[in-house]
């Protein structure tokens, strides 16, 4: 499931695109604009930054803007930088592989190969998804080939 963590950073995400190119956002206006504690989104901010999706300016005229293009950035990529790996057990992740405890044959354990399907299912839809695309699917064909 995905954490608010992820969420609030997409939200947040979403809102920097929206900007004209080359303008600054001050987080009290993304934290309310977003619904979005202002501390909690300090800090996804941050990691946001650490990672190069955002530029930040300290200031009075300082704020926070996309460090590249909205088409750039993708869904799948924001989700692993602040949730982590996007399979739903260890044991079906391929960049945080870690064999359970209580199986004895992962070659034979229909648990782990349904949730390596889920696994490559879900990054498939996230890594293929900009945010560009993100945020211009209200309105659009973008859910219509999603079961809901």
């Amino acid at each position: 499931m995905l954490t608010k963590k992820a969420k609030y950073g997409l939200k947040a995400l979403v809102y920097l695109s929206r900007l004209p190119e080359g303008e600054l956002a001050f987080i009290n206006d993304i934290a309310v604009a977003s619904n979005i504690p202002r501390r909690f989104l300090d800090a996804i901010l941050g990691e946001l930054r650490n990672e190069g999706y955002l530029e930040s300016r300290k200031g009075k005229d300082g704020g926070y803007r996309l460090a590249c293009p909205a088409s750039e950035i993708h869904i799948g990529h924001v989700i692993r930088v602040l949730d982590g790996p996007l399979a739903p057990l260890a044991c079906a992740s391929r960049t945080q592989y870690q064999r359970c405890d209580d199986c004895d044959d992962e070659a034979s354990c229909e648990v782990r190969h349904m949730m390596i399907e889920v696994r490559q299912a879900i990054a498939d839809v996230l890594d293929s998804r900009s945010l560009e695309a993100m945020r211009d699917a209200t309105g659009n064909d973008f859910f219509t080939d999603l079961p809901i």
